[in-house]
């Protein structure tokens, strides 16, 4: 935002109306608030210029307005529009605020089609959304271009960079639009839906479990068998199976914390089994509602679980708890406001799964946790999740390995037994490893050498590496 306000507050604009606060801005132009509640966007002449000499924009939508010696041009909205940057990324109420956008997005390109003969490759990514006028008016900004379909699900998930090519993910990210309702927000911008867009399936708040007649789908998750059997038996076949569990008062899968050393796969299981419920997610970490204000970080984790428990079912997941759950009676450095965080988890995560939000919990530190949050009744299933034994560590390579061309015979007992005891991500550093030494060698299959080549490049845990230089 810039430092300097073009209008001081209180400002009267050629409607009668005064200047409120600045809301947005940029290099060559400026968003007020107005006291009729609508807003202004003030805009410097070379840029208002450009806009009506391409035909963005009529002249009589932008007046001149003079403050001291300063020139602008403004452009006056009604409140019932949107008038706001398209990197804010503000997540549409409903399906009329979405196609509106899009359509927007598809009038805006079409202008810029009709100027350059090269298709128009002017990005919109940093564009100025004007909703009453379907616009979005460039400002050639310096930054890379985006992709119209990475503007358009950036958008629609409320700042989620996300293409429409990836259709089945970003049906997964705003639930709260069925699908066919989706793409026809996606055909409206002018932008082709991929093949598995076009088949129907119901939204995340209408998603139906199957009947108890049906063959319960099986989750897998290569490299941890017996969490893998946990995660069957206490949640997918809870909520595949729904009507037999709650004709015995289980609604829905209790609240479940992974605890174990860094590497152990945690992160791995927990997006696994997400993508197999097809469910939108919520994390939970330092980074996305820590805050240094007093209260703030209370209310984003209550913001969180309100967001969840409306597009329900869903999943939360809280990366790194100890930073959140500590221990009270051991964190006198935080004082109260720690206390009012934990307070706020250990009201919220109950009231959440009786509402068909699923819980996942992870940490390195369990220790450190308040046994207040471990009790019965928040988190029911505490699990522990070791480094991976030499039969977890097979299944994965091998997982990994029975999509890729290979040669026959491979003799992988020293890879398993190498890579027996590190962490998962190793595993596949290896094996992607091992792909790309054959293709750099233009090999069309993996063979041994390139296997062992790639285990000899494997960075040894008990030394250090350092990058630069070091100065004497």
């Amino acid at each position: 935002m810039a430092r300097d306000l073009w209008l001081p507050r209180g400002c009267e604009l050629p409607d009668s109306s005064q200047t409120t606060l600045l809301l947005f801005s940029g290099e060559k132009w400026q968003i007020f608030g107005t006291s009729a509640s609508g807003r202004v966007l003030i805009v410097c002449p070379k840029l208002a210029f450009r806009w009506t000499e391409l035909e963005f924009l009529s002249e009589s939508l932008l007046s001149e307005f003079n403050f001291g010696s300063a020139r602008f041009h403004i452009l006056l909205s009604d409140r019932k529009y949107a008038l706001r940057p398209v990197e804010s990324c503000e997540v549409p109420n409903n399906k009329v605020d979405a196609l509106a956008f899009s359509w927007s997005l598809n009038q805006s390109r079409k202008v810029l089609r009709n100027i350059f003969w090269s298709g128009g490759d002017t990005s919109l990514h940093d564009a100025i959304y004007v909703e009453q006028f379907s616009r979005l008016l460039p400002t050639w900004t310096s930054t890379p271009y985006v992709d119209d379909k990475v503007v358009l699900g950036t958008w629609l998930t409320g700042g989620v960079v996300v293409s429409t090519d990836s259709f089945e993910r970003l049906t997964r990210l705003v639930g709260w639009l069925p699908v066919s309702d989706l793409a026809e927000i996606v055909k409206t911008a002018g932008i082709e839906v991929p093949a598995e867009g076009l088949e129907e399936k119901p939204a995340f708040r209408s998603r139906q479990v199957k009947k108890p007649e049906q063959k319960t789908p099986n989750f897998h998750l290569p490299g941890r068998q017996k969490l893998e059997e946990f995660f069957n038996e206490h949640v997918v076949d809870i909520v595949f199976n729904a009507e037999k569990y709650q004709a015995l008062g289980i609604e829905f899968p209790a609240a479940i914390v992974l605890h174990g050393p860094p590497g152990c796969g945690k992160t791995f299981a927990v997006q696994r089994l997400i993508d197999f419920l097809g469910w939108p997610s919520y994390f939970i970490d330092s980074g996305s509602v820590g805050s240094p204000y007093i209260h703030e970080t209370s209310r984003k984790i209550a913001e969180v679980f309100d967001n969840a428990v409306e597009y329900a079912p869903c999943a939360v997941v809280i990366d790194e708890m100890e930073s959140f759950l500590s221990d009270r009676q051991a964190s006198s450095k935080t004082g109260l406001y720690h206390v009012e965080e934990v307070a706020e988890f250990l009201r919220r995560i109950p009231e959440a799964v009786k509402k068909k939000v699923l819980v996942i919990a992870m940490t390195n530190m369990i220790d450190a946790i308040d046994p207040a949050v471990l009790r019965r009744g928040r988190f029911d299933h505490i699990i522990e999740m070791e480094m991976p034994s030499r039969v977890e560590t097979a299944s994965l390579i091998d997982f990994l390995l029975k999509g890729l061309p290979k040669n026959d015979g491979l003799k992988m007992d020293a890879l398993y037994d190498a890579l027996t005891g590190r962490a998962l991500s190793d595993s596949a550093f290896v094996v992607r490893e091992a792909a790309r030494l054959a293709a750099r060698a233009g090999k069309s299959r993996i063979d041994q050498e390139r296997i062992e080549q790639a285990l000899s490049l494997l960075p040894d845990e008990k030394k250090k590496r350092s990058v630069g230089f070091r100065q004497q």
